[in-house]
């Protein structure tokens, strides 16, 4: 079955956020939703989520899940904000663990963070199945950018989070802490093993002044024009590529709060003595 598919763009972070349902009245997933946060303030808005609220309300839709590709160093997770107004599950793969436990060193954090996974209500397994109403969804296991990203396969459409970007942008760098360049590569042979006319819906588009911000190609395109890993590019050009290239990279603006926050499923660190919350600022440690 063909899932019904609603983008919406975070114009900050570039960020693509999905509804994906079976019809109207019927049930969806969220993925990859974003929560606007003020770098410069400290201050987080839930504008952009709650453009997601208002069209699943219209459309009578019952959300049975809001489903992380991973945990992402560039935005927010809105996934709790979702949760409480909308119900769903939040998932991640069960990986997430091995970024907790690097991450949780990083920042140091004290007995109060537990990296076990439990801040998010279900951990996937590589070929685990879920269901979205009428729809029938597949976890793939695709490290490489991190050690837990996924992708999700549900009916023809393949969400590829942060492993893939549009044809003219290539693929995701692999620096961040567990990554690594050659496991990216034999991930996403598993998606252009899928069906050359599959839709993939990426989570992020950087088009630059040349073009329009576009979510959404094919398995077919990509083998043949991804400009980084198409099917004539062999795993040691790929990964010669990709590390030259990552050594040139600077870190995502929002990579400190981002991941504290979203190895958290999304939810702010305790309150202090003083009832105020606080993120960290490891120094010289990235």
């Amino acid at each position: 079955m063909t899932p019904i598919v609603q983008p919406f763009l975070d114009q900050d972070s570039e960020t693509y956020s999905y509804v994906v349902y079976d019809k109207t009245g019927g049930y969806c997933a969220i993925i990859d939703p974003v929560l606007d946060f003020d770098y410069k303030s400290g201050r987080t808005n839930t504008a952009g989520a709650d453009k997601i609220i208002a069209f699943i309300n219209e459309n009578k839709l019952h959300v049975s899940w809001i489903l992380e590709t991973h945990a992402h160093a560039d935005h927010i997770s809105a996934a709790p904000y979702l949760r409480d107004n909308l119900g769903g599950c939040v998932a991640i793969g069960s990986h997430i663990i091995e970024v907790q436990k690097i991450f949780a060193k990083l920042f140091n954090f004290g007995d109060e963070f537990i990296a076990d996974g439990h801040q998010f209500d279900h951990l996937f397994e590589d070929g685990d199945s879920f269901i979205i109403g009428e729809l029938n969804g597949k976890v793939l296991f695709t490290p490489g950018h991190t050690p837990a990203d996924l992708t999700y396969l549900i009916g023809d459409a393949i969400f590829v989070g942060d492993t893939l970007f549009m044809p003219d942008v290539g693929t995701a760098r692999c620096d961040f802490p567990g990554g690594d360049a050659h496991t990216l590569y034999q991930s996403v042979q598993k998606i252009l093993q899928q069906a050359e006319t599959a839709q993939i819906y990426v989570c992020h588009d950087y088009p630059g002044e040349h073009r329009d911000h576009q979510c959404k190609t094919t398995v077919g395109a990509q083998r043949k024009s991804n400009i980084h890993i198409n099917e004539t590019i062999s795993a040691e050009e790929f990964v010669k590529m990709r590390e030259t290239r990552d050594a040139s990279l600077e870190m995502p603006r929002l990579i400190l709060p981002s991941i504290q926050l979203n190895i958290r499923a999304g939810q702010l660190p305790p309150a202090e003595a003083n009832g105020q919350r606080y993120l960290k600022i490891p120094l010289n440690a990235l």
